[in-house]
């Protein structure tokens, strides 16, 4: 089972690393700027790195400090890692880990956007997964993620792994979705619910167990009262299927890109699958998805965004 979730997962934020979601979008912008971004932070770094796929802004939470080695696990276009970036400055380093093919390609690429047009010369991207980080034992000081280890079917071995991956002294800032009260089946066995952070979530005091379990200290974990209907606020328009309003061009999602018709052009399907979440079988985007379910539940009585925090002493 947790194979199928991890295949489930891979291919479905592989789709949103190719839709063209990004800051230029107004409900891409807004959904970030509802979990804690700021607008002076969204316009720092490149466009493409935000998808809107956010539930808090680790960066804002770890305090970090020049010097420091950043780790972002499930760093998906970059956006947390090209923060964490200007705050740990040239003598520090930001490294992001994601598990998808298309998210660590996304990533590299807006590396190469850095300030003044000069790529950024204090990031990495590791092709890899959260419960088995490609990473040195107490390698980092400092571990984030933004909405990812919900997605996690073993979340104890992935605490483990954060546990051997930071230095003694090292610490854990990261935004997740965690649950109040148990979901009801249909959300708990919907795919857009999973893959939108909400049907593979885990109780608060699991959340906090699970930490000390792993050997943290100080474990702390806070509901940040955020709306998880912010969601919803993502249309479809620029979804894999659908073209931009702005850009229908042959840049844009439903047109081959110049010159080539391969497999990873947009309108090729992806290999192995034939399936209604492949890029051109018309399927309504993840956050339309959930903007359906949405409608029926009242997420925020179910599940939270929350704050957590913890130390390797």
């Amino acid at each position: 089972m947790s194979n199928e979730v991890t295949k489930v997962v891979r291919e479905k934020y592989g789709e949103t690393a190719r839709s063209g979601l990004s800051s230029s979008d107004k409900s891409v912008h807004a959904v970030a700027e509802a979990f804690g971004y700021t607008a002076e932070e969204l316009a720092a770094i490149p466009a493409e790195a935000n998808m809107g796929l956010s539930c808090g802004n680790p960066t804002a939470l770890a305090s970090l400090k020049p010097g420091e080695v950043v780790v972002d696990l499930g760093s998906g276009g970059g956006l947390d890692v090209f923060l964490a970036a200007q705050r740990v400055g040239p003598e520090g380093r930001a490294i992001g880990v994601d598990m998808t093919p298309d998210m660590i390609s996304l990533a590299e690429r807006n590396a190469q956007k850095g300030p003044g047009g000069k790529p950024y010369s204090n990031v990495e991207f590791k092709l890899g997964q959260i419960d088995d980080l490609p990473l040195d034992n107490s390698s980092a000081d400092v571990i984030i993620s933004n909405c990812v280890i919900n997605l996690a079917p073993d979340k104890n071995t992935v605490f483990a792994e954060m546990f051997r991956v930071l230095k003694p002294g090292g610490r854990v800032a990261v935004s997740d979705i965690a649950l109040k009260k148990t979901l009801p089946k249909e959300l708990k066995e919907n795919v857009a619910a999973l893959t939108g952070c909400i049907a593979g979530a885990i109780p608060i005091e699991d959340y906090t167990a699970g930490l000390r379990e792993a050997g943290f200290d100080g474990v702390t974990v806070i509901d940040d009262q955020r709306d998880l209907t912010a969601y919803g606020q993502v249309e479809g328009q620029s979804g894999c299927c659908t073209p931009s309003p702005e850009a229908e061009s042959a840049s844009s999602c439903c047109a081959p890109a110049p010159e080539t018709e391969s497999e990873s052009s947009c309108c090729t399907p992806a290999p192995e699958t034939d399936s209604a979440s492949s890029c051109c079988t018309p399927a309504k985007p993840m956050h339309a998805e959930l903007g359906d379910l949405f409608a029926r539940y009242d997420i925020n009585d179910y599940a939270a965004s929350v704050k957590v925090f913890a130390i390797k002493t």
